[in-house]
């Protein structure tokens, strides 16, 4: 199949494939969701169908005649989108023509060949962070970006980039990446990503995202019910500090006392809850469903990346707007001049912002624990080396999370988006922190060795 310059459709040649014909569906920006993509694919009555939903005839058709019924997710979706049937077709293993392609916006497709990589000169899927690559490419940059990676060349950094040398030497095919206008600022953190689409799905019911996501029903199903359970009981037995332990934190001194050994012990004093917070994290974390069977290079990742996040959201629930107070674990309201005076100066601002805004959203102590365990299994986390399990094992929670609003809350239809947003403050937060604990080290601050691990402070 050809595509004139005008987008009349030419017919195919005898030896057109299926390849060619995907090919021709990607030049066009044609996707297919994957709820569409699962259930059509190697079911050509399916296909039938969609054709009949799109109005097309075909010509030299060589499907097996069928009888099928589409589910609805997938005939809302590939409804009157003869894009989405072409890319179907491959997966069906058929070939026709005289198809209309639905034109999208876009640059125009080159005529006479594929469009090839900018960086390594492979075939190109589409525009990626504003420039036309492959897929290699465009996942590359992602983990680079999102991992903050620092490459070494190994021959100099001046490597030719091609499909050999991309797998060679990184240096230079990031490098390459960023020459020919890769955007850092077009990434979005996967948190982000679920959020935004979560947030479009819950605002255009019509759209075609929205109608390829099932329909959740009236209850949680028994699995997801029984995640919540083990989740509230590990919240009520170790997530939250004991009395005893508590009784053992450094006492907080006069505010008349000015002296440094005040000041010694006031960050003391928040060093010991932090320390708490952090136990009480990592032993909540050991009994998420399924986070023990990763393995403990990936746990440690996790529980590092993770720790100051969920702290900073479980005391930003107890916080008092009228006073402007921040409560922890002991049952004290600390102000903002307490932590300045205790020498967390980067964090004190970013923290008590970010409590106010939680207060217009609402999060019960089970939104609270599933939100924790979606915290802790982000994928896209530096130097997690198994990214499909542990993204898999964060849907799981992302969908209990969703069953649980939809259950408990059914009229707030965009309570879960809220929620998830605030997930992309908490990672600015976390990068504070890092801000905070540079800023204490040049201080000559004694960060305790516990803290000192878990966040990498040198000693």
């Amino acid at each position: 199949m050809n595509i004139s310059p005008s987008g009349v459709i030419v017919p195919a040649t005898a030896d057109t494939t299926t390849e060619a014909l995907l090919a021709e569906a990607y030049t066009h920006g044609v996707s297919l969701p994957e709820p569409v993509h699962s259930t059509i694919k190697g079911d050509p009555g399916a296909l039938l169908v969609a054709a009949q939903d799109c109005i097309i005839t075909f010509t030299n058709f060589h499907f097996p005649p069928a009888t099928v019924s589409l589910p609805e997710p997938v005939h809302s979706t590939i409804k009157g989108d003869p894009g989405a049937l072409l890319v179907a077709a491959q997966d069906c293993n058929g070939s026709f023509e005289n198809i209309p392609v639905k034109r999208k916006k876009g640059p125009a497709p080159r005529l006479t060949e594929p469009e090839l990589c900018r960086v390594c000169g492979d075939r190109a899927s589409g525009y990626h962070y504003n420039v036309l690559s492959c897929e290699g490419c465009k996942g590359f940059f992602r983990r680079s970006i999102t991992k903050n990676a620092v490459y070494k060349c190994k021959y100099g950094g001046k490597c030719e980039m091609d499909m050999y040398m991309r797998r060679k030497c990184q240096e230079c095919r990031l490098r390459k990446c960023r020459e020919v206008g890769m955007l850092e600022e077009c990434l979005l953190s996967e948190d982000q990503i679920k959020a935004k689409r979560l947030r479009r799905q819950s605002t255009d019911p019509a759209s075609p995202a929205a109608a390829a996501t099932p329909t959740l029903p009236a209850k949680m199903s028994p699995e997801q019910t029984e995640i919540v359970e083990q989740l509230l009981k590990a919240q009520r037995e170790v997530l939250h500090p004991s009395k005893e332990d508590v009784e053992k934190v450094t006492p907080w001194p006069n505010d008349s006392d000015q002296s440094k050994e005040a000041a010694e012990a006031r960050f003391s004093h928040f060093t010991d809850l932090t320390i708490l917070g952090v136990q009480a994290i990592v032993e909540f974390s050991k009994r998420i469903p399924g986070f023990l069977r990763l393995t403990r290079e990936d746990q440690i990742v996790l529980l590092k990346s993770s720790a100051i996040e969920i702290l900073v959201l479980d005391v930003a629930r107890r916080y008092d707007e009228k006073m402007d107070m921040l409560y922890f674990w002991n049952g004290l309201p600390y102000s903002r001049h307490n932590f300045k005076h205790a020498g967390l100066t980067e964090l004190v601002n970013p923290m008590y912002d970010f409590s106010k805004r939680i207060r217009n959203v609402h999060i019960d102590d089970t939104a609270y624990a599933i939100l924790a365990s979606i915290i802790v299994l982000s994928p896209d986390r530096a130097d997690v080396s198994d990214h499909h399990t542990v993204e898999k094992m964060q849907e799981v929670f992302l969908e209990t999370l969703q069953a649980y609003i939809k259950t408990t809350m059914p009229s707030d239809r965009l309570l879960l988006p809220r929620i998830l947003m605030k997930l992309t403050d908490l990672r600015a937060i976390n990068n504070t922190h890092c801000e905070q604990l540079l800023a204490l080290k040049v201080e000559n601050h004694k960060i305790p060795p516990l803290l000192s691990e878990i966040w990498d402070v040198p000693q």
